[in-house]
């Protein structure tokens, strides 16, 4: 199998990953669960698991479309490359810089309110989602002959 159609696949498991998450799981959680502090939690369970998926399979991603490029004798840096890059950079922003601001805040430790800093992270999930959706459909898109 081609680095091409590996990194196609991957792209798709994640777009896949990321819109069970959250358009499945976490309101689920919210609409099940007694209270709003165990939906919380269950959610916060799924993107801990999410998170650490997002990086690896960005870095899985990027490195098989360096590959692809470099065997292609395309530009350094592609579209779909600077997609991955995107996608995980809103990994990091969001569930690693953001999260840890948000644990401080429900402990009394910060000013910033929590209503904010959720919506900045739920705007990176967001933007995430959308950037690996285009990936996903670049990298399957039939190749031009």
């Amino acid at each position: 199998m081609s680095p091409a159609r590996i990194a196609a696949l991957l792209a798709g498991l994640w777009a896949g990953m990321i819109l069970a998450v959250g358009l499945i799981g976490a309101p689920a959680a919210f609409a099940v669960l007694a209270t709003k502090a165990e939906a919380g939690r269950v959610a916060g369970r799924m993107f801990s698991v999410e998170a650490p998926a997002s990086l690896a399979l960005a870095m899985l991603i990027f490195l098989l479309e360096r590959r692809r490029v470099r065997d292609e004798g395309g530009t350094q840096f592609s579209t779909e490359m600077l997609l991955a890059l995107g996608a995980l950079f809103c990994t990091v922003a969001g569930y690693y810089a953001v999260l840890p601001v948000m644990d401080a805040v429900r402990a009394g430790q910060s000013g910033v309110s929590f209503a904010t800093l959720h919506i900045v992270s739920t705007a990176f999930f967001a933007l995430k989602g959308l950037l690996v959706l285009a990936l996903a459909w670049r990298l399957s898109r039939p190749k031009a002959s």
